[in-house]
């Protein structure tokens, strides 16, 4: 049997607890094509200890994008994204960003994917404190609505509705702008004396990055195509795919382009 039908396949207890039955059936379709090592781990850091001891076997995860990201922020500080490719079976709440990338919806056509389908290069953003981006990069951090203030939400708005049978509603809505400079490739798109409502980073195709600043609906965005990414100014923080760091009062985001290999389907020869 080659090694590249040698898997470790480490499911994430999260989607053991949302949906055991996808997981039980992702894993006898491993195991039955495959010479396939299970693992459990009870946290992030049994998570850690089963991929440092992958030894030659490769690398499949059965989890949502949180567990996805984990993985590959391990093994891009473990040096070994570089020459060895992941393996994906989505399971869980979140999985849109599998799904982006490629990966089948299912845990069967998931895990056929695994064992039939190819390596595919992909470009990753890392930013100077070894941080990962595989999708979209957000700046300003989108604001997530808690359960708490979803509630708070819901109760507002039936407030402001009874008070627009009463008075006009105003016609415009007020928007948050950021004081941010931004650079691409050394060069000066926006500085800290014009507001920015929001920044959009995304490695895009052929080793760079898709740059969008946005100043205003009244404006068309800014747009560039870039190797780096720099942003400073106030402290602010970004949301990296699933993760919201900061506050931070600079970052700057690299392009490595093929920098991982994530297992895909093979496509179907055109008509």
């Amino acid at each position: 049997m080659s090694a590249h039908d040698q898997l470790l396949v480490v499911i994430d207890p999260v989607a053991r607890r949302m949906d055991g039955e996808s997981v039980r059936i992702a894993k006898d379709v491993l195991c039955g094509g495959s010479e396939a090592k299970i693992c459990f781990p009870q946290g992030p850091e049994e998570f850690a200890r089963a991929l440092a001891r992958r030894g030659s076997r490769r690398p499949v995860v059965v989890g949502d994008d949180r567990a996805l990201l984990r993985a590959v922020a391990l093994l891009h500080r473990d040096r070994w994204l570089g020459d060895g490719v992941l393996a994906l079976v989505p399971v869980g709440a979140s999985v849109r960003l599998a799904h982006s990338l490629g990966v089948p919806a299912g845990a069967v056509a998931a895990a056929r994917a695994v064992l039939d389908g190819s390596p595919c290069r992909l470009d990753l953003l890392v930013d100077e404190s070894d941080g990962v981006v595989l999708g979209d990069l957000a700046i300003p951090a989108a604001h997530r609505t808690t359960p708490r203030a979803e509630a708070a939400s819901v109760w507002t708005t039936a407030r402001s509705l009874v008070r627009t049978l009463v008075r006009p509603a105003p016609a415009t809505t007020a928007v948050r702008t950021h004081r941010l400079r931004v650079e691409a490739d050394g060069v000066l798109l926006t500085d800290l004396d014009r507001p920015v409502e929001d920044v959009t980073v995304r490695a895009g195709l052929g080793g760079r990055a898709e740059v969008v600043v946005r100043h205003g609906t009244a404006e068309e965005p800014l747009r560039a195509s870039a190797l780096s990414v720099t942003v400073s100014g106030p402290d602010f923080r970004y949301r990296a795919d699933a993760h919201v760091t900061g506050p931070v009062r600079t970052r700057t985001w690299t392009v490595r382009a093929g920098a991982w290999g994530l297992t895909l389907p093979v496509a179907a020869p055109a008509g």
